[in-house]
């Protein structure tokens, strides 16, 4: 069936979308070519005030010109931004790949959620979204260890050869985009844009339970997003170059993995109970690993991946049953907007401490933020 067919690409295309060789030593590559952790960091922060800065546009148009349409310039923008990171001889070439990246991810972000629950509406199996998330999800993570293993290798002798292998899984990844189909649930929103985003804002600021799903979930996507980029800094003082790609592919084995399961273990468990043991056992993992650095801080770090899995689709249930069917894309964008705007002043805030004080400590310090993210989800959990 079609919409099955838009599933099976859909997986294939989140696969491609996150093959990067260069994602285990990015910050190591943008550091080199910068100078330093802060205006290393500072490209991940361009990108995403850059995502920020198209969040709500692209996710009203999404609503408005149809999924596909939208998934298609995200991946032709994605193609661009490896381009630019590949001849990339200063911070300005880094920072005008990171814009570009960012408004790749504002097609993405909510529009892909919103591609496949519309995809599973269309054949009554709406109720099964967690399920299909998780495994659609995993294969960015499978693509992340495969990619971290050969790319943490290839990088020991060339970075430049990394950055330009990466264009290839790019190229490929546009190319599936454009043989996806509609869902045809899925009808044009012709709703002035400004009425459809107070529509969202509204149902924002009356509904407390997606008001602290929202506030927790932009929390620790800054600062799990920020610690995850700069890990391998943190890495690079403890193993050597090609080592960290085999920490950085133990972290994404574990993460597909939850990701693969987190269908079940949520069926039987519940979305917010697996969301915070996943997050008790997160930070006390990260504080044991930096507090006393040692040469088996990178595999404890990487233990807590599994939790990252089943966390993330956790989160993502939770607050689908909270978006309304009108502006669920909206909606999802406004969150990832807070989300990106918060992840660059964390980001680059972590830089300037690890120039200070160096990685280790900067990533202890980061735990503040998961402490606080945590702490919103327990007093949910109580409350209800």
């Amino acid at each position: 069936m079609k919409v099955h067919r838009n599933i099976k690409l859909l997986s294939w295309f989140n696969f491609l979308l996150d093959f990067r060789f260069y994602s285990p030593i990015a910050i190591i590559y943008f550091t080199s070519v910068s100078g330093s952790f802060a205006l290393g960091m500072a490209v991940f922060s361009i990108t995403m005030l850059s995502s920020a800065l198209f969040e709500v546009p692209t996710g009203i148009y999404s609503d408005m010109i149809g999924r596909k349409n939208t998934l298609v310039w995200g991946a032709a923008l994605s193609v661009i931004s490896v381009l630019c990171y590949a001849i990339a001889g200063s911070f300005v070439v880094l920072a005008i790949g990171g814009l570009i990246e960012g408004m790749a991810r504002a097609f993405y972000s909510g529009n892909n959620d919103a591609f496949l629950i519309e995809t599973l509406d269309e054949t009554g199996q709406k109720e099964e979204y967690a399920q299909y998330l998780g495994t659609t999800s995993s294969m960015f993570q499978w693509a992340l260890a495969v990619s971290a293993l050969l790319g943490g290798i290839i990088a020991f002798y060339s970075f430049q050869l990394v950055m330009w292998l990466s264009v290839i899984p790019a190229l490929l990844g546009f190319i599936v985009s454009l043989q996806m189909i509609e869902p045809k649930l899925h009808k044009k929103d012709e709703t002035n844009i400004y009425a459809h985003l107070k529509e969202a804002l509204s149902l924002f600021k009356r509904n407390y339970k997606l008001r602290t799903l929202s506030i927790s979930n932009i929390i620790s996507f800054a600062q799990g997003e920020a610690g995850y980029e700069f890990t391998a800094s943190f890495y690079n003082t403890l193993w050597p170059v090609w080592a960290i790609g085999i920490a950085k592919m133990l972290s994404n084995i574990g993460a597909a993995i939850g990701f693969h399961f987190s269908g079940r273990i949520i069926g039987k468990f519940k979305s917010l109970p697996t969301l915070i043991t996943g997050k008790v056992y997160g930070l006390i993992s990260m504080v044991l690993a930096t507090a006393h650095p040692t040469v088996f801080s990178p595999v404890l770090m990487s233990s807590s991946s599994v939790f990252f899995g089943t966390g993330s689709v956790a989160m993502g249930s939770l607050l689908q049953k909270e978006y309304s069917n009108e502006q669920r894309s909206t909606m999802g964008s406004l969150n990832s907007l807070v989300g990106s705007i918060a992840f660059a002043v964390v980001a680059f805030g972590l830089g300037l401490f690890a120039d200070q004080i160096g990685p280790a400590k900067a990533l202890l310090s980061l735990q503040v933020f998961a402490g606080i993210s945590l702490l919103l989800l327990w007093k949910l959990f109580k409350k209800k």
